[in-house]
Formats: C-alpha cells, structure tokens, sequence
C-alpha cells in the first residue's frame, strides 16, 4: 500500500498559499511519502497548475489530482494542459479527473449534468487519445467530433485515475482508465462495492489490475480527543455529504458522516485503520490531515505531529524490496 499526503490550498493570500504548498511538498518528498494529492478546489487555484510548481520544487515523489472536473474544459485542452504539468513534473503526474456534482457543474459553472456518465466514458476516449503522444487526434462519439492536430508527446504515460463512486462509474472506470480516486469511501465499501466493481471492469478488457486511492481524515490524537476529532471533521469537512453521489456512496458502507470515516487515535489505532483499508482493497491511501486545537498554534502542532506519524508509518507498511534468488 502506497501513503500519501493530500496537498491543497486553505486560506490565505496566493503568494502564502504557494509558500506554504512548495514547503509541504519538499517536506513530503523529505519524508519518504510516496505521493502527494492536490484537491481542485472550485473557489480556488487550479490543481494542474499547482503539480507544475510542486514538480518544479521537488524530484522524486508523485503528483496526483483529486481531481479535475471534466465539464470544466474540452478535453484536448485538458490533454495538452496534463502534458504540460507531466513535463514539468518530469514525468510523475498522475490525473485524477472525474465528472463532479451537480451543485459545481449545473449550480456554479451553469454547464448541464445530464448523464455524467455517459459523458465521462466519451471523454476519457478524447482524453486518452489526446495523451497517447504527438499526431492528430481522430475520435468521434455521441459527445465529441474532434480531429484535432497535437504534436505535444508525454515525457512518460499518464496513468489517468477517476473519480467513480456507483456501479457504472466504477465500470468506467476499470475499463478506461488507471483506477479510481475515492473520497467518503469506507472500508466495508471499499472491499463489498468499489474494489470488486472496477477490478471485475479491468478483467473483463485485459487492463491491469486498478489502483484503489482512498482518501481518509486521518488526526494523531489522544483517546479522549477522538469526538472532538471527528466533530471538527464534519464541521469543516462535512460540506461534501450534500452530494447525492456521496449519499449513495456512505450507503455502500458503514459511515454515516466524514467525522465517522476519520480515522483517529494513537500511532497503534491509526496504523490499524489504515491496514484496515489495505485489507478492503486500497492500494494508496491519500491522507487528509485532520489537525485539532483551540488556536492557530495549537492547529499547526497537531497538524505536525500527525504527519511526522504518517512518515513513520509510511515507512513500516512500505514493502520490502524483492531480493535476487542465490
């Protein structure tokens, strides 16, 4: 299983929002975390952009999005702007997109929601040709006619990871794509509604097995801080449940709120909690850190003090590299 650590902008001006992401990404990297998550937030800077700037300030570690509303923009112009953050990451973006919500796509943007996913499997087939390399591309579907010129090639393969929360997304998904990037997912959905969905998708067209990124709240705490924990989830996390896709997703699996899928505790529960996830099918865990306090200070330490965990345990559940046989 694969940790990462989700790296996005929160309030603050721009320059201090870019300061404090390029410090978490050397200290990311630094710390031996096998990926780094950048959320497209709708009020705030572009997730594609940002994995630019992070590839930029850092060498090893992968770069994902989670993930880009595929509405937003046409998908050869996704394609090339994704090539583009892929050169300047030196070939370490993974893209996550997916078809988003109703409350983005029709609410904010005022662009139709009208079956997102059918959408979504004509998209990815544009997507997909446009970052296959150089020369036209030639795709036409019930969405999209495109014959379009594009002599930008990748510095390496995407591998492109969708959003897929119920049965036909997580077909899609399997069938076109890398994997899926998950948020409200349990583990008992995980193991019981996703991982079986979009692994039997991928066998079924000879794709290798999916990767499974779950992105769990995770907070360091003591025992009798886990309430507190989980209420400060659902306070500044919770906005999400609105979401009908999110509400039939939390019925697939035990939680019934983001405060119930944090997971929180000492070092033991938090490693167990991850396992756990393992165990239902994740191959990646993006982790959200979840910090608790009653002021500024207090945030920042317990924000440090989780993430320095999450290195340490990122380095236990690593597996131990194969060994030539004598």
């Amino acid at each position: 299983m694969r940790i990462g650590v989700m790296i996005g902008p929160e309030k603050g001006d721009s320059g201090r929002k870019l300061e404090r992401m390029l410090r978490d990404i050397e200290w990311a990297e630094s710390a031996g975390l096998d990926t780094a998550w950048i959320p497209q937030i709708p009020t705030d800077f572009d997730a594609l952009i940002t994995v630019a700037a992070l590839g930029l300030a850092s060498s090893r570690i992968e770069l994902g999005t989670a993930v880009v509303p595929l509405q937003a923009q046409h998908p050869i112009a996704l394609a090339r702007q994704a090539l583009s953050a892929h050169a300047a990451a030196g070939g370490r973006l993974a893209l996550g997109v997916g078809p988003s919500h109703h409350w983005i796509v029709r609410d904010m943007l005022g662009l139709p929601y009208d079956k997102p996913a059918a959408y979504t499997r004509d998209y990815l087939e544009v997507l997909e040709a446009g970052l296959r390399g150089s020369g036209s591309v030639d795709v036409e579907n019930d969405t999209f006619t495109v014959h379009n010129p594009l002599d930008l090639g990748p510095v390496a393969p995407v591998p492109v990871l969708v959003a897929a929360l119920g049965p036909v997304m997580l077909r899609i998904a399997g069938e076109q794509a890398d994997g899926t990037v998950l948020w409200m997912a349990d583990e008992r959905a995980i193991a019981e509604h996703v991982a079986p969905r979009i692994t039997a998708a991928a066998d079924a067209v000879g794709r290798p097995a999916p990767r499974i990124v779950a992105g769990v709240p995770v907070c360091l705490c003591a025992s009798n801080e886990r309430d507190e924990a989980r209420a400060r989830a659902n306070r500044i996390l919770g906005e999400a449940e609105v979401s009908p896709n999110y509400q039939r997703l939390l019925e697939q699996g035990d939680a019934r709120d983001i405060g119930d899928l944090c997971v929180v505790g000492d070092e033991s529960a938090i490693a167990d909690g991850l396992r756990r996830y393992a165990e239902a099918g994740a191959t990646d865990i993006s982790v959200r850190l979840l910090p608790i306090g009653d002021d500024r200070d207090a945030l920042i330490a317990s924000k440090r003090r989780t993430r320095e965990m999450i290195a340490d345990l990122a380095r236990e559940l690593r597996p131990a590299p194969a060994t030539a046989e004598p």
